[in-house]
């Protein structure tokens, strides 16, 4: 016998609650009594055939070091919602969520996680005083705070030319910007539109001092419209699939023909990027994937192609805290 909708939607919702439900209560009140139960316990519960390990069919193209069970347990949990409190906003930040009696934790002086459905626009001043930003997404911070200082070790506050070649909404610029509003700092993308969107935002967080282009770095008669640079960022358009926690529909949707264009579109990206890096200069890889083909392997294809020593490199796994899994991979280019 076929299940029907509400049946479907019902199982769905017992499987993602960790807590008593209104809609269970009073339709399947003896799943509601269970749903702080671990997964693999509601699985039994529902009799279900379902196993964790086919949630995400994939297994063979994730990075090494991603925990293929954890990370297929991570689409039945709500990811939580970041902020990043941006310098010396903490105290304000802090006083207003208090106020209106929000729950949050502390993960770090300057990183927030509360629950995910809280219209927290309502409560503080978005982008001036607070970023909304993955917890792994601030965690690049790190990465780019490090290559600033190795560029100019004896303190930050030099001006240093930063090109944000992926600039997207401008989450990771404003970031940068926060790290050292000293630097010469240049952001593009590929759409007008997109631009346009992050003047707006670059008006509300106070960051002024920058230069803009529109340019697509996937095409092969890419032409550079500024100098070269001491430091780039290329936070890559990928699959996103280190994200879906938060949109698990691109486990129907997604196919896996889409890896091997990601990783193509990357490659062509980072190619035309690289090469208005200076001798001496820094590149930071970014993606928000899970898969090796955009991973490692653009890894891999950076050090081949353009002899770039590779500093490091991480997956920064985010399915064990409520969090997007991110990876990151840091270069230097000869003097």
């Amino acid at each position: 016998m076929n299940t029907s909708m509400e049946e479907k939607i019902l199982t769905g919702l017992f499987l993602c609650s960790d807590k008593t439900n209104e809609t269970l209560a009073v339709i399947k009140p003896d799943w509601n009594d269970k749903c702080n139960l671990p997964l693999a316990e509601k699985l039994l519960i529902i009799n279900s055939s379902l196993l964790i390990s086919e949630i995400f069919p994939w297994k063979n193209e994730l990075s090494k070091g991603i925990d293929h069970e954890k990370f297929c347990q991570s689409f039945f949990i709500q990811p939580d919602l970041f902020l990043r409190i941006r310098p010396g906003k903490e105290k304000i930040v802090i006083q207003k969520l208090k106020q209106v009696g929000i729950d949050f934790k502390m993960i770090s002086e300057t990183c927030l996680s509360l629950q995910n459905a809280l219209k927290i626009d309502e409560v503080v001043e978005l982008d001036k005083e607070v970023v909304i930003q993955d917890y792994n997404s601030q965690r690049t911070g790190e990465f780019i705070k490090s290559e600033i200082l190795n560029l100019f070790p004896i303190a930050i506050g030099t001006e240093i030319s930063v090109w944000d070649c992926c600039a997207g909404s401008g989450g990771k610029s404003i970031m940068i910007y926060d790290i050292d509003p000293k630097i010469e700092l240049t952001v593009s993308d590929k759409r007008e539109s997109i631009i346009i969107n992050l003047k707006k935002r670059f008006e509300k967080a106070g960051v002024n001092n920058y230069k803009s282009f529109v340019t697509d770095l996937a095409t092969s008669n890419f032409k550079p419209q500024t100098s070269n640079f001491e430091l780039i960022i290329a936070d890559v358009p990928c699959s996103g699939s280190g994200t879906w926690s938060r949109t698990p529909e691109q486990l129907y949707f997604f196919q896996e023909r889409k890896i091997e264009e990601y990783s193509a579109l990357q490659k062509r990206i980072v190619s035309n990027a690289i090469a208005q890096l200076q001798p001496g200069g820094s590149f930071v890889y970014i993606t928000c994937s899970v898969f090796k083909k955009e991973n490692e392997d653009v890894v891999a294809f950076i050090k081949e192609n353009f002899h770039l020593k590779l500093k490091q490199m991480e997956v920064l796994k985010g399915y064990d805290k409520k969090a997007d899994s991110m990876f990151v991979a840091e270069f230097k280019k000869p003097s």
